[in-house]
């Protein structure tokens, strides 16, 4: 790609995923390589730079405030750019800068109430550029001074800060960077070292846990004047403001079209009437592209459709369906006689949470889930294995993460000691509605209905379990009403307790709220519905993923065919893996709306459980980068790692003559 082809794509790349963040690499590349100014004649060459540096160098080693090293390599011809500025020198790291690499302290040496030294450990003392202190100790041990250029080295490598704030320590985590000699401009060293760490980064898929010191000595670090050095750090701040507008300006339009469509939303699901909503939902049709651009945007939409169809507008009136007062009546009379015969037992009244927000079809009723629900009861949290289990002849309980927004996950167990009696009547059974009860206030209230029962399976404490009586109500579409609208909104506000991380709902709350009641037929009509709009948002979600990875590969493409740096989606098309798991993938613990984590996303829309082969094919992507996905999300816990890691090599194909 040359330069013109660059600009007239320039748009395409910057608002690509990770697009700014690839022409800032592509800043500090061109600056390391003389490209982003013009050279002009200077008072003092290169060489005679390089020489005095080395001079200075020398005499410092010989009054023994450097140590002596071995002499470095010449820097070979194949590590300079072909079109590297011809005036330029260029030597070892090591030649130039004095680097001192830290050392971690024993608990013992460092404190929290400032008596000593700053002690710098690492990444989260440095935030964009800005040291940050919370321990100090009396006896450092490798010490930093003002204006050495610190960076990690380990962990989260590559953040840079100048040190501002005279003698520090440094952990292990940290490499201080001296000018020993005062020749020198820090500012084209920090523009240097950014660079230089991106590219670790790039070549290594993203995976190095750190860099070393002789990865840093070693490398090959251009001498140039010291004024051409000065008007290239310049250029790079003037480009960087530039970016950080650009920056700036794509985070005002993402909010504005986060409220836009919020707004829209908003409109569509409290619309009064089927005209009112056919007005807003052509307005969200005709705006779809501006207002969804990523899938955590299309989860807004899911929520949208749960909430008309809790409302009444993903359905029509059918004169052949049974009146949902006469279903009512027959709810109300069977729980009178549950209670009569035995069959239910009797619960207190409780006051029943009303709907009064929503308007709803004339032909519909609305039911307490107290006056609805024949069984209703809580399981059992006995000391279990940390491990699910690996056969179902073992007994094992559910845990809360095994119920997900209208989503069962039934491997979501831990394996039940032999040591303990099993409790059989805490078995999970197929349409058994789930309710989660305690635990942090967004995983409190989630709803779904067991649709697979496998055997030896018993539910918590921390899970509610009920039953409709004589399943007059579709188990599915309570969990529906649970989940989305009015009542939805009820379950988050019946939520209680002493901390956000420690909330709950009580059996009796639950049975406070009120659900919307259509026909039973209708019932199954509205859940077809919704299954068919989900596979419809499902599918536009896996688009939107495919287009945001293929435009962030194309940021990545354009930028490398200007630096000339190898990137991972260059290296093969599609390959297929020479082995392969031969235990299913399963869904770990949900992730955060705002993480990255397509495989888990994949894996949730298709019942928490998938084929390594599988979700590689949907993943869409190479297999090095599914494998290298695969491990940060196992890592994270949102995919759990195989009982059994087995692998197998995949056999040959026979070759032909």
């Amino acid at each position: 790609m040359d330069a013109q082809q660059f600009l007239a794509e320039f748009g395409h790349i910057a608002n690509a995923p990770g697009g700014i963040g690839k022409l800032r690499e592509l800043i500090l590349h061109l600056a390391v390589q003389g490209k982003l100014i013009v050279s002009t004649a200077s008072d003092v060459s290169s060489r005679v730079l390089l020489d005095e540096v080395r001079a200075i160098k020398a005499e410092l080693v010989s009054c023994k405030k450097l140590p002596r090293e071995k002499p470095y390599p010449e820097v070979l011809r194949r590590e300079i750019a072909v079109d590297a500025p011809s005036h330029w020198e260029w030597v070892r790291f090591g030649e130039l800068w004095q680097l001192l690499s830290g050392r971690d302290l024993e608990p013992s040496k460092y404190n929290d109430f400032k008596n000593g030294i700053p002690y710098i450990t690492g990444a989260s003392n440095i935030d964009n550029g800005i040291i940050a202190v919370n321990r100090w100790t009396p006896d450092p041990v490798v010490v930093s001074i003002t204006g050495d250029l610190l960076i990690t080295c380990k962990g989260t490598i590559g953040k840079t800060a100048f040190n501002t704030l005279g003698e520090v320590h440094i952990a292990r985590q940290i490499m201080a960077v001296r000018d020993f000699s005062g020749k020198l401009d820090t500012g084209f060293l920090k523009i240097w070292l950014d660079g230089f760490v991106s590219q670790l980064v790039e070549k290594s898929k993203s995976m190095i846990p750190g860099f070393s010191r002789d990865d840093l000595v070693l490398a090959a670090y251009p001498v140039l004047p010291i004024d051409e050095q000065s008007r290239i750090v310049a250029k790079v701040d003037e480009l960087m403001v530039l970016f950080d507008k650009l920056e700036a300006q794509q985070q005002a339009r993402r909010k504005l079209q986060n409220v836009l469509r919020q707004s829209i939303l908003q409109a569509v699901v409290s619309a009064t009437s089927p005209h009112e909503l056919q007005t807003n939902w052509t307005r969200l049709t005709n705006n779809f592209g501006r207002l969804f651009h990523t899938p955590e945007d299309v989860d807004e939409l899911r929520k949208a459709v749960l909430d008309l169809a809790v409302s009444g507008y993903l359905s029509n009136p059918d004169q052949l369906d049974e009146p949902s007062s006469t279903l009512k009546a027959k709810i109300l009379a069977a729980k009178v006689r549950g209670i009569a015969d035995g069959s239910f037992s009797r619960k207190k009244h409780v006051k029943p949470e009303k709907l009064e927000e929503m308007v709803l079809p004339a032909h519909w009723e609305c039911i307490t889930l107290d006056e609805a629900i024949s069984t209703i009861d809580a399981g059992w949290s006995p000391a279990c294995l940390p491990n699910a289990r690996d056969d179902e002849n073992k007994w094992a309980v559910l845990k809360t993460t095994a119920v997900q927004v209208l989503r069962f996950l039934p491997h979501e167990h831990k394996e039940l000691p032999v040591s303990l009696d099993p409790r059989p009547q805490y078995q999970i059974e197929i349409g058994d509605i789930l309710i989660t009860r305690a635990g942090p206030r967004n995983r409190v209230g989630i709803c779904c209905v067991a649709d697979t029962a496998p055997a030896r399976l018993m539910i918590s404490d921390k899970l509610i379990r009920f039953h409709i009586v004589d399943d007059l109500i579709n188990p599915r579409f309570v969990a529906v009403c649970l989940s989305a609208g009015e009542p939805g909104r009820t379950v988050e506000r019946l939520k209680s307790g002493m901390a956000e991380s420690q909330m709950n709902i009580s059996q009796d709350k639950l049975r406070s709220i009120t659900i919307p009641l259509p026909p039973i037929e209708e019932q199954r009509r509205i859940l077809e519905k919704i299954e068919l709009l989900m596979k419809i948002i499902d599918s536009y979600s896996e688009r939107l993923c495919k287009e945001n990875k293929l435009a962030a590969q194309v940021a990545a493409a354009s930028v490398s065919s200007i630096t000339g740096i190898a990137i991972e989606q260059e290296e093969e098309p599609m390959k297929a893996p020479q082995t392969e798991l031969i235990v299913p993938l399963r869904l770990g613990t949900a992730p955060d709306i705002k993480a990255q984590a397509p495989l888990a996303t994949i894996l949730a829309r298709h019942h928490g459980e998938m084929s390594a082969k599988g979700l590689w094919q949907r993943f869409g992507g190479e297999i090095d980068a599914f494998y290298t996905q695969l491990k940060t999300e196992v890592a994270h816990g949102w995919i759990l790692e195989p009982t059994t890691a087995e692998v197998r090599e995949k056999p040959a194909k026979a070759e032909t003559a």
